[in-house]
């Protein structure tokens, strides 16, 4: 599994981590990500995606609802969050190689309350995997690299392969929460 871990402690940039990553490459680590995933909820039970984790950190400066702004996050919730994330940059990377210049935010997730099983997690996770690797067919066989733009504060300017490894980044942003929330919840269900 590629390694954030110079990104995140600001040693490389995603720029340089892009450079020489093929199309091939972000589709093998979509693979690898998915899998990953797959593998953290793999024992899980349809119990473990509503039950509510201890995180005194939680803090969604993004949520819909104010009441919503410190509420721990479900694995339910973290599964539609870091689908739409991922998909969301997927798809702004193929219209940066395809020359379109960035215009805006292109996201949609699921509503979280909608996601009460186990099989909805899966299937989720899954339809982001097909999704994602179908955008990287829309790239053309010469993506324009040179198309490129500042999404926000301290990342510089990006083109399609920064925008496509930000998404995965962001899913690997998650992995602990992830593992976290299923060690509580196996605990609480053992307790």
């Amino acid at each position: 599994m590629i390694d954030f871990s110079p990104v995140q402690n600001r040693q490389l940039r995603i720029q340089e981590m892009a450079r020489d990553l093929t199309i091939g490459d972000l589709g093998a680590m979509t693979n690898e990500m998915i899998d990953t995933v797959l593998a953290l909820i793999a024992h899980c039970r349809s119990e473990d995606v509503t039950f509510m984790p201890a995180d005194p950190k939680a803090h969604d400066r993004y949520a819909a609802k104010d009441e919503e702004i410190s509420i721990p996050w479900t694995l339910g919730h973290v599964s539609v969050h870091i689908t739409a994330s991922a998909e969301e940059s997927a798809f702004l990377a193929a219209e940066l190689a395809r020359g379109v210049p960035f215009h805006g935010r292109s996201r949609y997730e699921v509503p979280w309350e909608t996601v009460t099983t186990i099989a909805q997690c899966r299937e989720r996770l899954e339809e982001s995997r097909r999704m994602r690797l179908a955008s990287l067919e829309l790239w053309p066989d010469m993506p324009d690299l040179e198309n490129v733009y500042s999404p926000y504060k301290g990342v510089g300017r990006i083109g399609a392969k920064e925008r496509f490894l930000l998404g995965l980044k962001h899913d690997a942003d998650h992995l602990g929460q992830i593992e976290d929330i299923v060690g509580q919840a196996k605990a609480a269900r053992s307790a």
